[in-house]
């Protein structure tokens, strides 16, 4: 199951890159004049490869949920940033040039810290839904250091302030990977207790409210400012879930113990760089508005 698990979630990381790559193209050919606010919906919704993108992130999420069903959030969500892997030679590809030396070193640090991690660590998956009283504590810690994040925002600008909705943008996404464990859960019964469970309907709210701060991160400052606290936050979030929520461990103790927490920094700094990297090298100069 976990192998099985593993596979899908590197499938979702491929499509999660593909998707993110047309995208980036998609708007990467509106003219400046047009790349703000509903003007820019207007034109993205007219483009087949923004469509073609769209299409690949829902394929993407369905994979995930299938490995989420089938393996731990602690194996699923770490393995979900070797989209970066993908995204970044695909990225190269579309705009002609090479992968620069230092992503390709970070990209072969985090596969190899990955790798250890799993074969090392051995995650272990716990229960598939927790009720609601498990989460009342992790979910307010969770609420406050979100709302933090967005306050925190509000006093900057630039770079830091997109850093800070981003980090809030990943402390939603990480809600959804766990909340979307227990959707699985629940689909196996029936679709009327989808419908009528709680955690469908966080996980609606935490995709809303996740999906604008990214939003609006982007729009805030850098891309590589916002891309690498997301990327990082993530999986981070879900990961601290899985393990207080869902009571999910790793098989470590001692010094094996100390080595997991080496190669998780190292998946920490090799996922910022390479997201900080990626951000670097996305479509930023726009085609010129046409005159006639």
């Amino acid at each position: 199951m976990d192998l099985l698990a593993a596979g899908l979630a590197l499938l979702a990381a491929l499509l999660f890159a593909v998707a993110s790559v047309a995208q980036r193209g998609a708007a990467a050919e509106v003219p400046d004049d047009a790349a703000r606010g509903v003007r820019l919906v207007l034109r993205l919704v007219r483009s087949r490869r923004w469509w073609a993108g769209t299409v690949g992130d829902t394929a993407a999420y369905v994979v995930q949920a299938a490995a989420l069903g089938l393996g731990s959030v602690l194996l699923v969500q770490p393995l979900l940033v070797t989209s970066l892997l993908f995204a970044l030679p695909l990225e190269a590809r579309r705009s002609g040039r090479r992968v620069p030396a230092p992503a390709r070193r970070w990209s072969a640090a985090l596969v190899v810290a990955l790798a250890l991690f799993v074969v090392v660590g051995g995650p272990t998956a716990g229960a598939d839904r927790s009720p609601p009283s498990a989460w009342l504590l992790p979910g307010a810690v969770l609420v406050v250091l979100t709302v933090a994040c967005v306050l925190g925002a509000g006093r900057r600008r630039g770079a830091r302030r997109a850093a800070l909705l981003a980090a809030a943008a990943g402390l939603c996404y990480g809600l959804v990977g766990v909340l979307t464990k227990s959707m699985v859960s629940l689909l196996t019964t029936g679709l009327v207790p989808v419908l009528t469970g709680w955690e469908t309907w966080v996980l609606v709210v935490a995709v809303t409210v996740g999906t604008y701060l990214q939003q609006t991160a982007y729009g805030a400052g850098p891309l590589s400012a916002s891309l690498p606290a997301v990327a990082v936050g993530e999986p981070l979030a879900a990961s601290v879930l899985g393990v207080v929520v869902l009571g999910e461990d790793i098989r470590a103790s001692g010094p094996v113990l100390v080595l997991i927490g080496v190669l998780v920094a190292v998946m920490v700094v090799a996922t910022a760089a390479l997201a900080r990297g990626a951000a670097a090298g996305a479509p930023g100069v726009r085609r010129p508005a046409r005159t006639s």
